[in-house]
């Protein structure tokens, strides 16, 4: 039930910071590490620079207007432009998340699976609920080439008629969008476990077979 007087903004400042918050304290962003954004039908969102997401204040979180200008709260994340040029190149997308998440970072320092999916379609729920992660290389944090790459990885993979909803960035971790917070929040927890599985399992678990991949895509509409 939606508390009275409270607008959709003041919800998704509230939303931001319980996700936040259950990240941290799960442990998938540790110190200052990782930022959430919003899209709103007047700008965005983003968490503060050098925030820790476990202690957000609503009221702090960076207002930005749609050319990202910022008209309030603390100093906006550094990865503002990449979570904008995700925005362009995925209109569906409400939230970005991006985290330092432990398997996922360790997976690109072991090696990924392939550039084009960083580990293979090893469970149902990983081809259902994530799909495609390609690697985009390393480059500084906040550097805007890494943003370019990042949005035409998204229409790549969109004319492919394989949307994705995650990337992962070498050596810093995940980005991963969706329509809510709690969504994109599912969509890196999924991301996470399945590194995690990949990396402690050994021999290395063979990926689903093409049959077990279709039988997926006709069932649940998974974009494999």
């Amino acid at each position: 039930m939606t508390a009275p007087g409270l607008s959709d903004e003041s919800r998704l400042r509230e939303e931001v910071c319980r996700v936040g918050r259950s990240l941290f304290e799960r442990g998938y962003v540790h110190a200052t590490a990782g930022n959430i954004s919003v899209r709103l039908e007047d700008g965005f969102l983003i968490t503060p620079t050098d925030a820790c997401l476990g202690t957000l204040d609503p009221a702090r979180l960076a207002r930005l207007d749609p050319q990202g200008a910022q008209l309030g709260g603390d100093p906006a994340s550094k990865t503002l432009a990449l979570h904008r040029r995700i925005y362009a190149a995925a209109p569906e997308a409400r939230c970005v998340l991006h985290t330092h998440s432990t398997h996922l970072v360790a997976l690109t320092l072991q090696g990924v699976w392939s550039p084009d999916d960083i580990v293979p379609p090893i469970t149902p729920y990983y081809v259902m609920k994530v799909g495609h992660v390609p690697l985009i290389p390393y480059h500084r944090p906040g550097d805007p080439r890494a943003a370019e790459l990042v949005a035409q990885r998204i229409a790549a993979m969109a004319a492919r008629g394989t949307p994705i909803r995650a990337v992962m960035l070498d050596r810093l971790g995940p980005n991963v969008w969706h329509r809510t917070p709690a969504q994109a929040s599912s969509v890196l927890e999924e991301l996470e476990e399945t590194a995690r599985l990949w990396l402690l399992t050994r021999p290395a678990p063979s990926p689903l077979t093409p049959e077990q991949l279709d039988e997926l895509r006709q069932a649940f509409g998974a974009s494999w």
